[in-house]
């Protein structure tokens, strides 16, 4: 009797480590899957993008400023991601915004920042490239590349993430809430928006001209509705970071950063579009 119950443990274990073997593989798949699954959307530039929330105690010492790559993460929801599904593979992103203020792109590079999002880029992950803000202040020398160089920096960018399988979209360098003429804003950043342009076609590079969006739609909204409600320009008393008040018409406040994640949204919607008609 005992040497029949023992066949039968046996008899059973033979059966459960091959179905257990099975099960754990099963895991293993599913596991692997869902790391596939994920797209990050790698965010390099200037102060106009960065993740201000980072910093510490953020709300002391420095809201309302708000970065526009700040808030972009809730424009990658999974409903919106079907409106990118050219650029976007997978049904899952995660924003990662490497900004950091006063960067050009030469600063950017020199620091080791660019190296950080090279070694760490997959394949098919987008990265947005914004610079320019800083690239062009000439009285700072620290941070002061010419239209040249700018373009060269870009095309590393470009070339280096495209060695890793990245998606690199050049966006030219966001409005700052001046000139106005007429009612309407002008560029203020002289020629590097076109060297931006430039770069997008030598390359084949995809392109949002956000330059141009946001001239148009700050010009839309009107002069005093941005300069109160999208740009750092704050009274007295009302924030604890800035009791004294601001007047900065670079950076952006809440509403100002959404505003601008909304065209930059809008940017990769219309390039997504272009394939869709290229299919066609």
């Amino acid at each position: 009797m005992e040497q029949i119950i023992n066949f039968k443990r046996m008899k059973s274990v033979k059966i459960f480590y091959p179905i257990l073997f099975f099960f754990f593989l099963f895991l293993a798949c599913i596991n692997k899957e869902s790391k596939e699954k994920i797209t990050k959307v790698w965010l390099i530039g200037d102060s106009t993008m960065a993740n201000y929330a980072l910093e510490d105690d953020y709300m002391q010492n420095r809201y309302p400023v708000t970065g526009w790559g700040q808030v972009f993460q809730p424009f990658m929801a999974k409903d919106s991601l079907t409106m990118l599904n050219n650029l976007v593979k997978t049904d899952s992103v995660v924003v990662d915004d490497r900004v950091r203020g006063g960067r050009s792109t030469r600063t950017f590079f020199q620091e080791g920042r660019w190296r950080y999002v090279y070694e760490n880029m997959k394949k098919g992950d987008l990265v947005l490239i914004q610079f320019g803000h800083n690239d062009g202040s000439k009285s700072k020398h620290e941070r002061y590349v010419n239209i040249e160089g700018y373009k060269e920096f870009l095309r590393l960018f470009v070339v280096q993430a495209r060695q890793k399988g990245g998606v690199p979209v050049l966006l030219t360098p966001v409005a700052r809430n001046y000139p106005w003429r007429n009612g309407h804003l002008e560029n203020v950043h002289k020629g590097y928006p076109d060297a931006v342009k430039a770069v997008a076609g030598e390359l084949d590079v995809l392109l949002v001209d956000l330059n141009q969006r946001s001239m148009n739609h700050f010009s839309k909204m009107g002069r005093d509705f941005v300069s109160m409600n999208y740009f750092m320009n704050l009274p007295a008393g009302m924030y604890e970071a800035y009791p004294d008040g601001q007047d900065d018409n670079t950076h952006f406040q809440p509403e100002g950063a959404k505003a601008v994640s909304q065209l930059v949204f809008n940017g990769l919607k219309s390039i997504n579009k272009e394939f869709n008609n290229i299919e066609k």
